[in-house]
Formats: structure tokens, C-alpha cells, sequence
């Protein structure tokens, strides 16, 4: 039997693991539908807290998934979309989320 070795598993490992945090899944979901401002992935994931969303946030934005755009008004004005490559994580996932939907119906 061979061994798995392979230089791109930590890398997949790493990225399961970031995306299987708790409320990671809801506000990359939130940034896919639409969701700019804090308030309103507040209002679309239901049960999140406003620290817990603030460091998924911070979480996302570090790992190149979230762009945050600072808007010089008063008062400042802070918005979120999705970048490059957290649509294509996004898109990729969607296949999953289906075969999870399929799954929990039998």
C-alpha cells in the first residue's frame, strides 16, 4: 500500500481547516449573496456574535479570501466582498454543499 505524500496536502489541510471553523461556512455564504457591511452579515447569519464575526472577518481578510475597503466619510465607513480567490473557494464549495444537502435528506 502507498503512502500519501504529497506537497499539496497541508496546504488542502490547511485550507479545511479554515473553512471548517465555526461560522466560517455562513459568512463566506453572507459575502456570495451579497452581504458588504457588518450589519449585514450580522443580519444574515443568524446566532453569530458581533466578536465572533469581527474575527472571522479579520480571519478571511488574512488569508486572502475577504478584501476590506475603509470609506473616508463620517462616520468611516467599512465594507467587505469577496476577493478573487474567496469566490472561487466559494464556488468550489458549492458542490459540497450539495452533496451535504443530499446526504442529510436520506
Amino acid at each position: 500500500m502507498d503512502s500519501i505524500h504529497d506537497d499539496t496536502c497541508p496546504r488542502f489541510e490547511d485550507t479545511l481547516e479554515l473553512v471548517g471553523r465555526r461560522w466560517t461556512g455562513s459568512v463566506l455564504q453572507a459575502a456570495g449573496r451579497g452581504a458588504r457591511r457588518f450589519g449585514e452579515y450580522r443580519a444574515m447569519i443568524d446566532g453569530i456574535s458581533d466578536r465572533l464575526l469581527s474575527q472571522r472577518l479579520k480571519e478571511l481578510e488574512a488569508a486572502g479570501l475577504i478584501e476590506r475597503t475603509v470609506i473616508p466619510s463620517t462616520p468611516v465607513q467599512i465594507r467587505y466582498q469577496l476577493a478573487p480567490d474567496g469566490r472561487a473557494l466559494v464556488d468550489a464549495l458549492v458542490p459540497l454543499a450539495q452533496w451535504s444537502m443530499r446526504r442529510s435528506s436520506t
